[in-house]
């Protein structure tokens, strides 16, 4: 009798383990939401900010809100093209952001 012949491209066994607490401990992650204060040279100092003030997203999204403030009360008109096109982008920016943050508050009173 002869073999038959058997190909087989899967491998034996369809199976990983993975251990949570050893994933990435070399990265410096622990957990499922870090963050990484990157190269600082006070890190206790970022860990009180975004503790007593907020997170980086909450202190851009004032640091937005006051910068279309400002937009608003300044002389436009004697920048260059390529100023104003920083400026239309920064402002595009903010509204779709202002516009998330709109849906997001719809969706939570929706629910």
């Amino acid at each position: 009798m002869s073999k038959s012949f058997q190909l087989s491209l899967a491998p034996e066994k369809l199976w990983q383990a993975i251990n949570p607490w050893i994933l990435n401990l070399a990265g410096g992650q622990f957990g499922i939401v870090n963050i990484d204060l990157g190269q600082t040279h006070e890190p206790e100092t970022e860990r009180a900010i975004l503790d007593q003030v907020g997170s980086y997203g909450r202190q851009l999204g004032r640091i937005g809100d006051a910068l279309e403030v400002l937009l608003r009360h300044i002389n436009q008109d004697e920048l260059s093209d390529a100023e104003q096109d920083t400026l239309d982008i920064l402002k595009g920016q903010l509204a779709e952001i202002r516009k998330i943050k709109q849906q997001k508050r719809a969706e939570g009173l929706a629910g």
